[in-house]
């Protein structure tokens, strides 16, 4: 079997001190249903220093409501041809920028205004902040980032250490899920999902969690972390997708990067990447995150033959999304 990776670590942004951090973030989206938690999470970290807001409305709004909180980084916000203003300096740049989900809609629905958008901004990124560190959040995830690959290979500034799909969401369900099923802090449940972030992509781990589950509780667990996602926009009832969560995870995913550029060790994500673990181009794995981005791919940890089986379907499903974005991106 693979050999495991190291535990994956997450604790609050707030517990370390703003001495090490001079870390500017670009949010895209930022007026949006995740783009407006997100921002309010990151203004409310000692991590950040300086704190850029982008959309295409609203957002000089949102940056001057957040300007208010009593923390010590700046913010700003611009929007329509300030895309460029906004970009300039930034060290991470997260991107949540797109159309929500709406009821019977797939992420793959989502896939000819988000592609459209993330083709875009990975445009400007690359002109403005090439170096910077790109978190992709806008869906369909598994084919979006392969879009942002492809623009900066197109523009010459590619650099796979530095791009993100933040697979976070779906970790943080089956940590809320097992903890419920379980009756256990959700905090202190260690489980790695690996594969892309959609649907039958996504690959929990469960016999790595630590607990023993019957068959049906196995059945019923994987089910509602794959499809966790139509939960909330079935009790949204057409108004909106995964948000408040979704900007949870997107902001813990983007405090472990800060964490680990500001020097920190052994900071392990799962995270979709450019990656030769499996036979596709991305695939998100526990990563050994860096002053420098990606340190170290994991291979996929141990798993058994019910989970193998998950993981072929996987495989399937994401090989074909991973081409869509690629051949979108090349046909532009």
């Amino acid at each position: 079997m693979l050999r495991a990776a190291p535990s994956l670590l997450r604790r609050s942004a707030r517990a370390y001190s703003s001495s090490s951090s001079h870390v500017k973030v670009a949010v895209l989206g930022a007026a949006g249903g995740i783009g407006q938690p997100l921002s309010l999470l990151m203004k409310n970290s000692t991590l950040t220093t300086e704190l850029s807001l982008y959309d295409i409305v609203n957002t000089p709004g949102v940056a001057a409501d957040l300007s208010h909180i009593s923390t010590h980084s700046k913010c700003s916000g611009f929007i329509g041809e300030d895309l460029s203003k906004a970009l300039e300096g930034a060290e991470v740049v997260i991107i949540p920028a797109g159309v929500p989900r709406k009821p019977g809609m797939t992420r793959d629905d989502l896939f000819n205004t988000n592609a459209g958008i993330v083709r875009t901004l990975a445009e400007a990124c690359a002109k403005s902040c090439p170096n910077a560190s790109f978190l992709i959040i806008s869906n369909p995830v598994n084919s979006t980032v392969p879009i942002f690959a492809e623009v900066l290979k197109e523009a010459g500034v590619y650099n796979p250490k530095k791009l993100f799909g933040v697979t976070t969401l779906d970790l943080v369900r089956a940590k809320t899920f097992i903890g419920q099923l379980k009756n256990v802090d959700p905090a202190n449940v260690k489980i790695p999902v690996v594969g892309g972030h959609s649907g039958p992509t996504i690959v929990p781990l469960l016999s790595q969690s630590g607990h023993e589950f019957t068959n049906e509780e196995r059945d019923a667990l994987t089910h509602r972390i794959q499809y966790g996602g139509d939960e909330v926009v079935k009790a949204k009832d057409g108004l909106g997708s995964a948000t408040l969560s979704m900007a949870y995870a997107g902001a813990e995913f983007a405090f472990s990067l800060i964490r680990a550029m500001n020097g920190e060790e052994g900071i392990v994500e799962c995270t979709f990447v450019d990656s030769g673990v499996e036979r596709t181009d991305f695939f998100s794995s526990p990563v050994l995150l860096g002053k420098d981005g990606v340190q170290e791919i994991y291979p996929v940890p141990e798993h058994n033959e019910y989970e193998a089986g998950l993981l072929e379907k996987c495989l399937t499903d994401l090989e074909g999304n991973i081409s869509k974005g690629v051949n979108f991106a090349k046909s532009a």
